[in-house]
């Protein structure tokens, strides 16, 4: 079984492959650069244990990391708990990615892996649009060559910043909205969030279209807000789940 794992800014989402692909469980806990090799071991081992595997099943390692001071630290524990080193998404680390940044080390590395899996599983060229602490657009060509791409605040980002900068702005959830008009506080920021954020898509969206008049996209997203956001694009939007998951097995399957 692969083990793979990707750190955040806010969750580290951790899953579990068998031998034939098949995602056994997906599980996320909270980012904290603080922690330990010993505490990031036994939530790992209460992760296996929530969900009745063993971690002697797991023949190999893989994770991607966009919060260096982790790297270390959870490197160290999963060779302390699987006897054998990780791989790590990084330079020497081969991913079949044609990148064409003007310096490649600064394309986070969940954005390598989902990228390498939209070109495994959708035709080029692919707008993909990952949902996290920030939302990323990226560009993938029809040449399949990463292009670059746009960066804003994230859903819950923006959500927080209203109320954390504001005086009489409560803390809400995100949700899908009743209507497009808010009658209430929680209502409006809810709402604006939601659909603000799906024509903000739709912009970018449009404005790519522009670039490639003669090219019919694959429009991916992925990341916990993006169920909630893109069923009000206006554009057609593919949900992937498990997108970054599967990016960071095919890469060790390219380097084992």
């Amino acid at each position: 079984m692969l083990l793979a794992i990707d750190i955040g800014n806010s969750n580290i989402s951790v899953g579990l492959f068998d031998q034939n692909r098949e995602l056994k469980f997906l599980s996320s806990i909270d980012t904290d650069s603080r922690k330990t090799a010993d505490q990031i071991s036994i939530d790992l081992m209460n992760i296996f244990s929530l969900y009745h595997y063993d971690l002697t099943d797991v023949t190999g390692a893989i994770f991607s990391s966009v919060v260096p001071p982790m790297n270390f630290m959870m490197e160290k524990a999963l060779t302390r708990l699987l006897g054998k080193m990780p791989m790590m998404v990084g330079p020497g680390v081969k991913t079949g990615l044609n990148i064409r940044m003007e310096v490649h080390n600064q394309l986070g590395a969940d954005l390598v892996s989902n990228a390498v899996a939209a070109l495994d599983k959708y035709p080029a060229p692919i707008i993909m649009i990952d949902m996290g602490t920030a939302t990323t657009v990226s560009y993938i060509s029809a040449k399949r060559s990463y292009e670059g791409g746009l960066m804003f605040p994230g859903v819950y980002l923006s959500l927080n910043a209203l109320s954390d900068h504001t005086a009489q702005l409560p803390d809400i959830s995100l949700q899908q909205p009743k209507n497009l008009i808010g009658k209430n506080t929680e209502d409006c920021m809810r709402n604006g969030i939601v659909y603000g954020t799906a024509g903000m898509l739709d912009g970018i969206i449009d404005r790519i279209r522009d670039m490639i008049p003669d090219e019919e996209p694959t429009i991916i997203a992925t990341g916990t807000p993006a169920p909630v956001i893109v069923r009000h694009c206006r554009n057609k939007v593919i949900y992937d789940k498990y997108l970054l998951m599967e990016g960071l097995w095919t890469i060790y399957q390219k380097n084992k």
